[in-house]
């Protein structure tokens, strides 16, 4: 490894893909940590000893922990601990402001400039200074302005000698480094959203079974110390404990509330566990129903205990209350009701605290119904911070108005993990980094400053994600377009180093799209259309092409890091891989059983394989790697779903088996159509073939018996050619069906083809063929098959809004990426004259009415408008503004294509519009910002139903 290329790794990852100067500007940054000697610089780790860590002991408990934690990263990258002396010549010298009198003295006999430190939440300066005291010739000055300011300081220090956060986690292994050295200058960082954290929910089996191998099932103070410092690793301050009936933070373990505050952690209860008390504590204690209406008393009694136990530790106190088991409070509006519970709930803060309810902080999260009595005017106190929510699968519900202030600020409750309708997800992960990031950017955008907590399941296997979203909640500002675009190989870096980084973001952004166009669980023997462009095939074609990427570059990986690129990269896709194969070949049995083919049986045997390798995935993960530390991590059932339940167990889909004969028996089967030939009285037709589109159908004769099936086949239209004429069929045979196009007029045509069997059969194809006008001198995607198929990327002209642009987000699309414009706060626009748009040139075959279909992101009403809306037009045509709506409330009007919305991670809306015959332009305008516009299907006749649409249109 070149010593440019380390120098790249330890400064920009520190942040991964953070654009602050340092990513670019290498070993002359601020602190910046390289192997290479530069002018000014301080070795930190010099002929492998690493410089001692030197605290005061009069400073907070979580400084004294993040140092012993560093110590112990620069012992294992160097290879030794530190030398122990009583007076080192140079050293790092860490400290909190006004906690350490030696970084006070320090700070001033040096005239240490702390603006932008000293005053500020968590921030804190990187500095080299030369003799910062007697005895001491040089130092790196990690100077906090709160214990976690400076904790911040310390594990900033651990991720740019090239330390992962998910070390343990993951088992990513520090690097090996003789010396490093950190350059002068003076880095100072603070966190631009005040809590950012995860909330661990579900757990399961997957984490709760790991739980009973590691710690007798409680999640005690020695599991929580690993969860804390995984988050002060990533410079996360906040956590929602594992509350999955029967856990319960503080009463689980005493020692559980005492080590948040020694690490510093803020601690907090969901949005369902009021007052700071676990769900499962009113079994525990409580008496009577859950029900302020009829027993207020117990209920404030119970609250009040939870307020009491605090004992001043730092808390945000949750206010509100949702009915038994995180299900709505009354059937209707409880707004008045509500409001309250909270009054009274203030009025226990201030009783036990002694001090004004506003002193405290609180959050009120508007989830779900809870929403709903917001929307309907529902009063919440200034100082309370709104915490909004999205729809459980990664859809921001509301923002507020970007213009508006209030002194509690704002938050957002999202999710990588969910249980509940239209289906649980649970297993692996499924969520874009780019959505994510997406939707994190609107409501940055929109003033939410204040609070971002994500839904992470199990911790495993949510790595990249949970990574992407604290690393964007500590900068905002920085986490443009160009920092989520590189985002993935950013982290592969810091996991696996440079030399493959490329190559492994490219496997994690393409699994997690691939899981991301219909998540695992929702995945059925019917997803993936077997009798309709090839759907299936492209799908698995997809999966097996990264399976071969990745089991490739598995090779590559050293032994050091087998680990961590299982977990990581390896088990999520091949695990997803074989799922989609798995249910591809359970589609197969029942159709080709459906048709009496005899290879059905063979398809289920296939199945019942790629069911026992899921199984045997699994058991690598949790049996092999690492030494058996992931027990039960991946139990989460994925297979066999019934209902929005998961099953106890995976369950294999039912088999259909075939009774095959010992003759052999010919079969026709024909694109398009899922039955077989001969049929009664019914006659085998192709798909119109089209030379843009679809210049050949799948015509695939089958065997029904055990021995081989003569056949020929044969055309006797001249324009029309099949092969191969004849032979013997074991399995199948597929047929080549060839147009010649130059011997054809434009226009409709139909060839047939004879097919005959040994055993008598006889059957016929009609064959339709369109031959489309040439339109010379036209340019754009072409119409074939009635329609044209285009990637929203793919426009020809892009006119920005005022003061904006249009963006293209990698990979936010099922088949390629998004379109947004950017920025996404102002006004509705007015579409039409010249006004923001996004062009498409078309060449259509003749005049006609068509269809448009405007592939979006299921994003939702965020700012309550009435739904969010584009419009469409062609040629000259006057703009057609078209309304999305997606509500994701049980029996609002919209709220059955919210769930068809949620389950094909897309919506497709629709206008029809006339074209003329050649060359045409498609516009879509802007109208409310917010939306992803993925691609955009013109149809004249209804498109056969497949999940992923058709391929993208020729362009000429």
């Amino acid at each position: 490894m070149t010593r440019s290329v380390l120098a790249l790794l330890l400064v920009a990852f520190a942040l991964p893909g953070l654009a602050y100067a340092g990513a670019r500007a290498g070993c002359g940054a601020p602190a910046a940590v390289c192997e290479a000697r530069g002018a000014g610089s301080l070795a930190v780790i010099e002929r492998g000893t690493p410089l001692p860590i030197l605290v005061d002991e009069g400073d907070h408990a979580a400084v004294q922990r993040a140092a012993e934690a560093v110590r112990g990263d620069l012992a294992a990258v160097a290879g030794k601990a530190a030398a122990i002396a009583p007076a080192p010549r140079l050293a790092i010298i860490a400290g909190t402001l006004g906690h350490s009198a030696r970084i006070d003295r320090i700070v001033r006999d040096k005239a240490i400039d702390t603006t932008g430190v000293a005053g500020t939440w968590e921030a804190y300066l990187l500095q080299v200074v030369d003799r910062p005291e007697p005895g001491i010739d040089r130092a790196l000055l990690v100077v906090g302005a709160d214990r976690r300011g400076t904790a911040f300081g310390l594990y900033e220090l651990s991720r740019r000698i090239g330390v992962s956060p998910w070390t343990w986690w993951a088992d990513v292994p520090p690097p090996t480094r003789t010396d490093l050295y950190v350059a002068p200058g003076r880095f100072v960082d603070a966190p631009k959203v005040k809590y950012r954290g995860i909330f661990i929910n579900d757990e399961d089996p997957a984490l709760g079974g790991w739980l009973k191998a590691h710690y007798g099932g409680v999640a005690d103070h020695r599991f929580y110390e690993r969860v804390f410092q995984l988050l002060l690793r990533h410079k996360a301050n906040y956590l929602w404990p594992a509350m999955w009936i029967p856990r319960a933070f503080y009463d689980d373990d005493a020692r559980n509330a005492e080590m948040a505050d020694e690490y510093g952690i803020v601690i907090a209860t969901t949005h369902h566990e009021p007052m700071m008390r676990a769900h499962d504590e009113w079994s525990r204690y409580g008496k009577g129903p859950w029900d302020y209406t009829k027993n207020a008393a117990t209920l404030q009694q119970f609250w009040r205990g939870g307020m009491e136990r605090l004992q001043g530790r730092e808390a945000v106190v949750t206010l509100g209350m949702r009915g038994d088991g995180d299900e709505a409070m009354t059937e209707g509006t409880a707004t008045a009701l509500l409001e309250r519970i909270v009054a009274d709930q203030r009025r226990i803060i201030t009783e036990v605290t002694g001090k004004p309810a506003e002193q405290t902080p609180q959050v009120w999260a508007l989830y779900k119904e809870v929403q709903d009595y917001y929307d309907a005017g529902m009063k919440v106190p200034d100082d309370v911070t709104l915490l909004f929510a999205d729809d459980n699968w990664g859809n921001i519900r509301r923002l507020p108005d970007p213009a508006s202030t209030r002194p509690g600020g704002y938050g957002v409750y999202y999710h990588f993990d969910y249980v509940g309708g239209p289906r649980n997800y649970k297993w692996v992960n499924s969520t874009q980094v780019e959505r994510a990031w997406e939707q994190m950017r609107l409501a940055w955008a929109h003033g939410v400053e204040r609070l971002w907590i994500v839904n992470v399941g199990d911790i495993k296997p949510m790595e990249l994600p949970i990574s992407a979203f604290l690393d964007q909640a500590w900068d905002p500002d920085a986490a443009d377009l160009a920092w989520i675009s590189r985002y993935p190989a950013a982290w592969a870096t810091e996991q696996f180093g440079p030399e493959h980084a490329q190559e492994i973001g490219t496997i994690l952004s393409l699994y997690t799209q691939y899981n991301a166009r219909r998540k695992p669980e929702l995945i059925t023997p019917d997803t993936w259309s077997l009798v309709h462009d090839g759907e299936a095939d492209r799908v698995l074609g997809e999966w097996d092409a990264l399976v071969e990427r990745t089991l490739r570059l598995a090779k590559q990986v050293p032994a050091s890091h087998r680990d961590a690129w299982y977990q990581l990269v390896e088990y999520p896709v091949l695990a997803s891989a074989n799922l989609n194969h798995l249910h591809v070949a359970v589609g197969r049995n029942r159709l080709y059983a459906a048709q009496g083919r005899a290879s059905a049986n063979a398809w289920a045997d296939k199945a019942r394989a790629l069911f026992a390798r899921d199984a045997e995935l699994q058991r690598v993960y949790e049996q092999d790697i690492a030494g058996g530390k992931w027990t039960s991590m991946m139990a989460q059932p994925r297979i066999g779903y019934t209902h929005w339940q998961s099953p106890e167990r995976n369950v294999l889909p039912y088999l259909a088996t075939v009774d095959v004969p010992d003759r052999g028996v010919l079969g026709v089967a024909v694109e398009g159509d899922a039955r077989r030939w001969p049929t009664p009285l019914q006659s085998a037709t192709l798909p119109v073939l089209d030379p843009v589109a679809a210049p050949t159908r799948a015509v695939t004769l089958f065997n029904g018996g055990r021995q081989k099936i003569g056949f020929t086949a044969s055309s006797k239209t001249p324009w029309l050619k099949v092969s191969p004429a004849s032979g013997e069929i074991a399995d199948a045979q597929p047929l080549s069906i060839e147009v010649d196009w130059n011997a054809l007029p434009e226009g409709e045509h139909v060839g047939q083809v004879y097919v005959r069997g040994k055993d008598w059969t006889e059957v016929t194809v009609a064959v339709p063929v369109h031959k489309p006008p040439a339109h010379r001198g036209a340019r754009g995607f072409v119409e074939g098959n009635g329609g044209v198929a285009v990637e929203a990327q793919h426009y020809g002209r892009a006119v920005a809004p005022a003061g904006g642009q249009w963006q293209v987000v990698p990979n936010l699309g099922r088949t390629l990426s998004g379109v947004i414009a950017w920025p996404a706060t102002g006004a509705a626009a007015t579409p039409g004259g010249d006004g923001a748009r996004l062009e498409y040139p078309l060449v259509m075959d003749h005049d006609g009415e068509v269809e448009v279909r405007v592939v979006t992101a299921p994003t939702l009403d965020i700012r309550h408008r009435g739904g969010l809306r584009y419009a469409a037009s062609i040629g000259d045509q006057a703009p057609q503004v078209v309304n999305m709506r997606l509500d994701p409330t049980p029996g609002d009007r919209d709220f059955r294509a919210w769930e068809a919305a949620v389950i094909d991670n897309s919506h497709a809306s629709v206008s029809r519009h006339r074209v003329r015959a050649g060359a045409n332009t498609l516009k879509l305008w802007l109208v409310d910002p917010g939306l992803v516009f993925q691609r955009i299907e013109v149809v004249r006749r209804p498109r056969p139903p497949t999940t992923l649409g058709p391929v993208e249109s020729a362009r000429r």
